[in-house]
């Protein structure tokens, strides 16, 4: 069992910068492969990158391509996310999530992901 905490949100304007932080609970953070989601007004919840269980593969939806970066470090149980460049169409809750599957693949889908963290809001002005 893994709780997970968003931390990093805000207003920022467009071309700005943010930090998102996500802090695990538990001794068994590094079992775990950690996406980023995020979920628009009105919008379903969508896939923005993946890291694998020690850090050394990521995966990003074109969209945030070449902006955002997803970092780990299971010394101290956090994923990052770094978003840079970030436009209005940004705005968004973000969410971290836990995925726990006996696989070294990487998924974009939200369905299999058993643990997600409350998420932090994002807004990115024009």
């Amino acid at each position: 069992q893994v709780q997970l905490v968003e931390s990093g949100g805000g207003l920022v304007q467009a071309g700005g910068s943010l930090r998102l932080s996500c802090a695990a609970s538990g001794r068994t953070f590094s079992r775990y492969a950690m996406g980023w989601f995020r979920q628009a007004p009105g919008k379903e919840r969508e896939f923005v990158a993946a890291i694998s269980r020690g850090g050394d593969r990521t995966y990003y939806a074109d969209s945030v391509t070449g902006r955002f970066t997803i970092s780990r470090d299971n010394a101290k149980n956090t994923v990052d996310l770094q978003m840079n460049s970030l436009k209005p169409e940004d705005t968004a809750v973000y969410y971290c999530a836990a995925d726990g599957r006996s696989t070294t693949a990487l998924f974009t889908r939200s369905i299999g992901y058993d643990h997600w963290g409350q998420g932090t809001q994002v807004t990115v002005s024009s």
